[in-house]
């Protein structure tokens, strides 16, 4: 890295106490006035004012950072609890939209979603006989680094996205953590297993130390609330609609866990019979998050729907309140496997019908979409509400 950002290095900036270069269009990030410690990091300061000091803003998915054990000058350091963090993000995300011709390629979407993964944002001066230190740093906290000249460049110092075109220089590639590309090789294999071949650029996926995952209290309301609008829904399909009002008054605790779209459904007297498919199809959803809460044993291979009777009925049975008092949810790992798994099934879903074929293994393509919607939920896929979901590929 030492070699690579070495000609960025020209000075002091006119300015101290921007962490932006003037032609950037983000929002300013944070002040030279504000100083907070990373914790265990090396209690050393540099001369911010000697001609190889240099101003980085490290954007890090995971959520523990490692100790900055090199010398530097921390400029601020924030988490998602930074009311502000959130803006800047987005801001810095139309930066990098608006590099170059602006148009959208594999490597800017990958930016793009790397920035929305960032639970830690650095701004650190640095002596370029640390740059190579800062590197291995940045391996391990998963970071891409904002420059001084505007440019963005991954771990090792290539640029992802330049500032002046939106190119991308050879040798760049946008950081995952070691076990999200263990992850990404064992479903390859499983799949390749069973006679299906992936393209290899599909990337890794969220992995244990970026997880965002939602409470298990929200996830049983969530539960809860795709279970009364997947009966209503199926009632009314089957020509035997249970108002809506009795469901709610059966399971009052509903009220408080419905999207805008469910409560808007339940309080439609006649629905159309247009929507009925889209809700009726959330019992697969629900049953991945019973899957999640420990109330199924297994999530079977996605070549047929799942038991409807067994998912309504473990919620009907369900004490709600007992069951928010010790809700847990599985290991990590194992919902990030499912993730990772429905993620590539539903890329082939999507190739298969773009080609007009058929899909292998008797894959079942509204069971996979299902269950990808309701797992990006869970590991709070771009912060979407459930309305708000996306399950792009």
């Amino acid at each position: 890295m030492l070699k690579i950002l070495k000609n960025l290095i020209s000075g002091k900036p006119a300015n101290a106490a921007t962490d932006v270069p003037a032609s950037a269009t983000i929002p300013a990030a944070v002040t030279a006035n504000t100083v907070v410690s990373v914790a265990d990091s090396v209690a050393s300061e540099i001369d911010i004012n000697a001609a190889s000091s240099i101003l980085v803003n490290a954007y890090c998915t995971c959520a523990q950072l490692p100790p900055l054990n090199f010398p530097h000058k921390l400029n601020n350091q924030r988490d998602m609890s930074d009311p502000e963090l959130h803006g800047h993000l987005q801001g810095f995300i139309g930066y990098v939209l608006n590099r170059g011709d602006g148009q959208m390629t594999h490597q800017r979407y990958h930016v793009m979603r790397h920035i929305q993964r960032v639970q830690q944002h650095l701004s650190l001066w640095i002596d370029e006989s640390q740059l190579d230190a800062f590197s291995d740093w940045a391996v391990v906290a998963n970071a891409i680094a904002f420059m001084p000249d505007g440019d963005i460049r991954d771990t090792h110092g290539y640029v992802l996205l330049a500032a002046t075109d939106g190119g991308i220089e050879t040798g760049a590639t946008i950081p995952y953590p070691a076990l999200a590309w263990q992850r990404k090789a064992r479903t390859d294999t499983l799949l390749a297993e069973m006679g299906i071949e992936l393209p290899s650029h599909l990337p890794p996926l969220v992995s244990e130390a970026e997880l965002q995952l939602r409470p298990a209290t929200e996830i049983l309301g969530r539960a809860l609330a795709l279970y009364i609008v997947a009966l209503r829904a199926e009632s009314v399909a089957t020509h035997q609609p249970i108002p809506a009002h009795e469901l709610t008054e059966r399971f009052p605790q509903v009220h408080a866990w419905l999207s805008p779209n469910e409560r808007e459904f339940l309080e439609t007297d006649e629905p159309a019979e247009d929507i009925l498919p889209q809700f009726a199809w959330r019992y697969e959803s629900l049953y991945v998050l019973e899957w999640v809460l420990g109330l199924q044993d297994e999530l079977p291979f996605a070549d047929a729907i799942c038991d409807v009777p067994l998912t309504a009925r473990t919620m009907m049975n369900l004490d709600f309140e007992a069951a928010m008092s010790k809700a847990k949810t599985r290991p990590a790992s194992q919902l990030l496997d499912a993730l990772d798994l429905h993620y590539r099934l539903h890329w082939l879903v999507r190739q298969t019908r773009m080609k007009e074929g058929t899909l292998p293994l008797n894959l079942d393509a509204g069971v996979i979409y299902e269950r990808h919607y309701a797992l990006n939920w869970l590991v709070n896929f771009e912060n979407a509400a459930w309305d708000e979901v996306d399950t792009p590929t």
